[in-house]
């Protein structure tokens, strides 16, 4: 009975891709705290497994010196061989539940470090099964992920990653983002029934899931020729997707498009028919705002020259204002998103009726010349007044002045001519 326990041991390591001294080393400590229970053992008990055989030894730990002052406790133990007639069977009894508790969390333990690394990347999956708070999707054999949809007014400490109005049916295939790998060792709180449910964890509705979809459609997003520089999204109705290019000769908007407009279509298809509107980047905020309100036109964007403020005014011609804001608010929270400004919208005749009510600034009157100041009243020979101002108390500026008692002498209008 032994040997064929050993060999169903073996059988479900080469399953299940689990370490054969690895499951025997737990499956020694679990039958040693039962052996302890079972034989009174005050002490403990040590088992240990023969790899070949499978025979179950018992040994039973008998203190020796003196045990810790501080905590009681004995370093050092004897071991007496104790092994029962029936160790086998007991051990068959006891192992079960240890053996696919072991199962579980090796597997567990081994997607973890597969997977913990994957975080962000997408994956294609078949839908298994769909409970009313999750779908389990298969990745591979031996391989599940999650993706809840939990009602969060009934489970606010937990997840909805399906967008808005999508179903799934069995045997389906799904592409899906990877957002958590569950760590069965880790310290955080379990999370309900995580024992029944797979490690991974996929999410739909993940802003990143559109630009792995545009890298596995668009080779100049691949290739990092052209960048997603921001992605705002309403799962299952509406997204936009900034875009720039690294060459000036490439319009990054044409490339995500594609010819008449296949590769966004398919990322539409894969989406279950959620809108995606590509838009320029630019590192202009006006321009980058004008270009997030798509496609209404807009006339003007005044941002606030503050570098630290985040507010913008964008005014539109009448007959667009509908569609700037759209319908209940999505075309302007959507572009508030993807831009990171707070954006007021403004009609032009609401505009207009703004700027009108402003208070005129003023120009500053020139200050008036002193009381008696006039200008310099020679006249020369041309007809032509000198521009200079009079000196005090004299009809004459500073250089007309000396030459006024000289009489008929000429005198030029040309002031270097005097030096």
């Amino acid at each position: 009975m032994a040997s064929q326990m050993m060999e169903a041991l073996m059988a479900l390591c080469e399953e299940k891709h689990i370490d054969q001294m690895y499951l025997i080393g737990r499956l020694e400590t679990s039958l040693a705290e039962s052996y302890a229970n079972v034989m009174h053992l005050d002490y403990g008990a040590r088992v240990t497994i023969d790899p070949q055989t499978g025979k179950v030894y018992v040994y039973k730990l008998i203190p020796k010196g003196e045990p810790d002052p501080e905590t009681g406790e004995y370093a050092e133990f004897d071991e007496e061989d104790v092994t029962p007639k029936d160790t086998s069977r007991i051990a068959a009894q006891h192992a079960k539940a240890e053996i696919n508790a072991i199962v579980r969390n090796a597997a567990r333990e081994q997607i973890y470090e597969e997977f913990s690394d994957r975080i962000g990347d997408i994956i294609t999956g078949t839908v298994l099964q769909s409970t009313p708070d999750f779908t389990i999707i298969k990745i591979r054999e031996g391989v599940e992920a999650e993706l809840p949809h939990f009602d969060l007014r009934r489970y606010p400490d937990e997840r909805n990653e399906r967008p808005q109005g999508e179903r799934y049916l069995h045997n389906q295939r799904l592409k899906a983002i990877i957002i958590d790998v569950r760590d069965p060792n880790g310290s955080e709180a379990p999370v309900r029934g995580e024992r029944s449910r797979p490690s991974i964890v996929v999410s739909r509705t993940h802003p990143d899931l559109i630009k792995r979809l545009f890298e596995l459609e668009v080779p100049e997003v691949y290739d990092d020729v052209v960048e997603v520089r921001s992605i705002a999204r309403d799962p299952g109705v509406r997204s936009k997707v900034a875009v720039s290019s690294r060459d000036d000769r490439l319009d990054p908007v044409g490339a995500c498009v594609g010819p008449k407009g296949s590769r966004v279509r398919t990322v539409v298809s894969e989406l279950r028919g959620e809108r995606v509107d590509v838009v320029l980047w630019s590192d202009d905020p006006a321009k980058c705002i004008a270009a997030a309100l798509s496609p209404a036109k807009v006339s003007r964007v005044i941002v606030d020259p503050d570098p630290d403020s985040t507010y913008a005014t964008v005014i539109v011609p009448d007959d667009q204002l509908s569609l700037a804001i759209g319908k209940e608010g999505q075309n302007a929270r959507l572009a508030a998103r993807l831009t990171g400004y707070h954006i007021d919208i403004k009609n032009e005749s609401l505009a207009a009726k703004v700027l009108d009510q402003l208070p005129v600034r003023e120009e500053p009157e020139e200050p008036e010349a002193e009381e008696g100041a006039h200008r310099c009243e020679y006249v020369g020979p041309t007809g032509i007044q000198c521009r200079n101002m009079a000196r005090p108390g004299s009809r004459f500026c500073g250089i007309h002045e000396k030459l006024a008692d000289l009489g008929d002498v000429p005198v030029s209008d040309d002031p270097d001519s005097l030096i």
